[in-house]
C-alpha cells in the first residue's frame, strides 16, 4: 500500500456475515486500516434493523446467510420503503467469483465485489474505490442501485444519453473547436 492512504478513522463500516469468525477477521483487517467505527450483524434482518440506529457510510457483506443472503439484504436495502439508507455503498464478499455470481450481485444493487479469502491492500483498496470514485445511482424499471457500468466503452457508437455523457461531449466539441481555430492562419 502506499505511504499516503485514505483517512478511514470516521467512516461507519457495518459488516454482515454469519459467521462470527470471519466478523472478527474483517473487524481486525479494518482496525489495522485505522477504521474503528463498526457494527456487526449475523445476518440481513438483523443488519436491516442495526441500520436504523447506526448510520453505515459502508456496508461489507456476505453472499451466503440465511434466510436472507448478501443479495436479497441488498435488493432489501436498495428498494424498501423503509429502507434507512438505499444509497450506502454496499462490498460483497464471497467465494464465488463466477461471472454469473458477480453479475447476479451487481444486477442486485452490490457496488463491489470482493473474492475470498481477502486480504488487508484489496479490502482497503475496495474501500478506497467506493470512498474516492462514488458510482453515480441508477433507477430503471426494474433497478435501482449504482451505476452497473465502470468505464467507457470505447466501441460504443449509439447515443449518449446520461448527463454526464453529454456535457463530457460538449467539452470535447468546444475543446476541438478552440484547438481548430488556433490552426487556422488569420
Amino acid at each position: 500500500m502506499s505511504a499516503k492512504m485514505l483517512d478511514l478513522s470516521n467512516i461507519n463500516i457495518l459488516i454482515i456475515d454469519e459467521n462470527a469468525n470471519m466478523r472478527i477477521i474483517v473487524k481486525q483487517i479494518l482496525r489495522a486500516l485505522d477504521a474503528h467505527t463498526t457494527k456487526e450483524a449475523s445476518g440481513g434482518a438483523e443488519a436491516f434493523t442495526t441500520l436504523k440506529t447506526f448510520n453505515a457510510d459502508i456496508i461489507l457483506t456476505t453472499w451466503m446467510m440465511s434466510p436472507i443472503n448478501g443479495v436479497e439484504f441488498t435488493k432489501m436495502l436498495r428498494t424498501s420503503s423503509d429502507s434507512p439508507n438505499p444509497m450506502v455503498p454496499v462490498i460483497m464478499l464471497s467465494g464465488h467469483t463466477e461471472a454469473r455470481y458477480i453479475s447476479e450481485a451487481r444486477d442486485s444493487g452490490v457496488t463491489e465485489f470482493m473474492a475470498i479469502p481477502i486480504s488487508p491492500k484489496s479490502l482497503y483498496l475496495r474501500i478506497a474505490e467506493v470512498v474516492l470514485r462514488p458510482r453515480q445511482f441508477v433507477q430503471t424499471n426494474d433497478f435501482f442501485g449504482p451505476d452497473r457500468h465502470r468505464h467507457d466503452n470505447e466501441k460504443y457508437r449509439g447515443e449518449l444519453r446520461r448527463q454526464e455523457d453529454k456535457e463530457k461531449q460538449q467539452d470535447e466539441m468546444e475543446l476541438t473547436d478552440a484547438h481548430n481555430s488556433l490552426l487556422k492562419p488569420d
